[in-house]
């Protein structure tokens, strides 16, 4: 009895001991996340000015697409190099490069530097995203996770609340370039931050780099996307040119396969598409990458052509689609952490979501904005209910020594659904306002090249309430399109299985 007591008398001195270095490492951990998660929102209320100052329309999709392209694109690499050369100084390399693309993207002087520099900003977020994912499975066991995800995706909440707000002031007050720099104070203090308290593993695992698999699966993403954005809008479907880009993205993907077979560490590993929980996983957050970036990005575009809002305003407009977000994420994961299930999360958070997007769906240029408030809160609860969990379902599904791998797969099939929506709903949006605007315009009406918002408001009267109609019509396509999309996901969480979470 005596020998038993001393145990558990040390076990809770180890406990206690690594309490303050664990809520250390999770405040670094938290810091590097609010800024991944911080520029993939920031932007969106500043869209209508850069569209306004540079012109391209048609290219505005781009300028959220290139950073999502570029952080997927190198997810599962991130993964790999932070076991060879330890996480803390790859999460270093990260942070650097984000904030150079940061910078670069503030001095860009068109369109085309602001979409490549872009990509090179995600070039870094990508790696903050997945390192910080990887940290959390390498500490926390299962049964804890989910209410450390919760606070991840509390955390990616926040951010989509304070950053359509912040972008919004600074566009208004100051200039859009403001949104990149602000990023430089955040990043160097969380540079400090992961330098005093953020202990790397000691035992470095030696990989093979599945650099021609990247290579391939960069190649297939990149030419998917060129084909769904570029279509009807810079290129005529008729034009061959389009569908030798779609016929290479095609070989590109059946390349990445085939180097997946032969690979010694596949990027994806072919087996883990035997288990069906990963596939599901992997589906759904493919779904719901596609409805999150895809209606915050043209919500603040609606907010301020339709309902004349300014930055800021249409930031602040926001709040109760981001709100959703995070109470739902906060509150899902700390109920999941104690009933040790989480099936009947995604299928409640689907069903929300499939209702938000309906209801957005219905969106005229006379609907009141907090009928608006209404359905983008719906859509928030739902997603903040479905994101962190099909990680966390990911993971739980595999064995140990695999959940580093289903961890960056899960999230490159959210980022390649981002990626994937943003452009296809970008071409669908940019498609039906052309189309409108032939219909409704008298023929010979020529409509400035550099088209922002407040271009719109200065337009003549008539010509005007037809770009509105026509512009309206437009969201209101997409929207209902997104909708039919999640009747998909919400079907498929209800083949989840119920796999109780393991205590280690």
């Amino acid at each position: 009895m005596g020998i038993d007591n001393t145990a558990g008398h040390e076990d809770n001195g180890r406990a206690s001991e690594q309490a303050p270095s664990i809520r250390l490492l999770f405040s670094a951990l938290l810091l590097v996340m609010l800024l991944a998660a911080l520029d993939q929102t920031i932007v969106s209320t500043a869209l209508p000015t850069i569209v306004g100052e540079f012109g391209g329309l048609e290219n505005l999709s781009w300028v959220v697409t290139a950073y999502l392209l570029a952080s997927t694109i190198v997810v599962p690499l991130y993964g790999k190099f932070g076991d060879l050369f330890g996480r803390k100084i790859v999460l270093q390399i990260a942070i650097v490069v984000f904030l150079l693309g940061s910078v670069l993207c503030g001095l860009a002087q068109n369109m085309t530097q602001l979409i490549l520099m872009r990509a090179l900003q995600g070039l870094g977020g990508g790696g903050l995203l997945v390192v910080t994912m990887a940290v959390v499975g390498d500490v926390i066991p299962p049964a804890d996770r989910g209410r450390y995800q919760g606070l991840f995706g509390g955390v990616f909440g926040l951010a989509t609340v304070v950053g359509p707000l912040i972008g919004g002031l600074l566009v208004q007050h100051f200039s859009w370039r403001c949104i990149f720099y602000i990023n430089l104070p955040l990043g160097l203090f969380a540079l400090l931050v992961i330098g005093a308290v953020f202990q790397s593993r000691v035992n470095r695992v030696k990989h093979e780099i599945d650099y021609l698999g990247a290579a391939y699966l960069a190649s297939a993403l990149t030419c998917i996307i060129l084909f769904t954005s570029q279509g009807g809008t810079v290129m005529a479907w008729s034009d061959g040119q389009l569908w030798c880009i779609l016929a290479f993205g095609l070989v590109s993907l059946g390349g990445f396969i085939y180097e997946e077979r032969l690979a010694s560490e596949p990027i994806i590993p072919l087996g883990l598409f035997r288990n069906r929980t990963f596939v599901l996983c992997s589906l759904i957050g493919f779904i719901i990458g596609m409805s999150l970036f895809g209606s915050v990005t043209f919500l603040p575009l609606y907010l301020q052509v339709v309902k004349d809002s300014t930055p800021s305003q249409a930031g602040m407009q926001l709040l109760p689609l981001m709100g959703g977000i995070m109470i739902s994420s906060i509150v899902s994961g700390r109920l999941i952490s104690k009933r040790g299930k989480y099936r009947i999360f995604p299928i409640i958070g689907t069903l929300c979501a499939l209702a938000g997007m309906i209801l957005l769906g219905t969106l005229t240029n006379s609907t009141p904005v907090h009928q608006l408030y209404l359905y983008i809160s719906l859509l928030g609860l739902g997603l903040g209910m479905v994101m962190q969990v099909m990680i966390l379902a990911a993971q739980n599904s595999v064995e140990p020594q695999h959940m580093g791998v289903a961890t960056s797969s899960a999230t490159l099939f959210r980022s390649i659904g981002g990626s994937i929506g943003v452009a296809v709903f970008g071409a669908i949006f940019t498609n039906v306002l052309h189309s409108r605007l032939a219909v409704l315009l008298p023929e010979g009406t020529q409509l400035p090249r550099s088209l922002g918002a407040a271009a719109v408001h200065h337009l003549p009267a008539a010509l005007q309430q037809d770009y509105l109609q026509a512009f309206g019509g437009a969201i209101h396509s997409v929207y209902q399109i997104a909708a039919w999309v999640m009747v998909l996901a919400f079907a498929l969480t209800w083949l989840l299985k119920d796999v109780p979470l393991r205590q280690k």
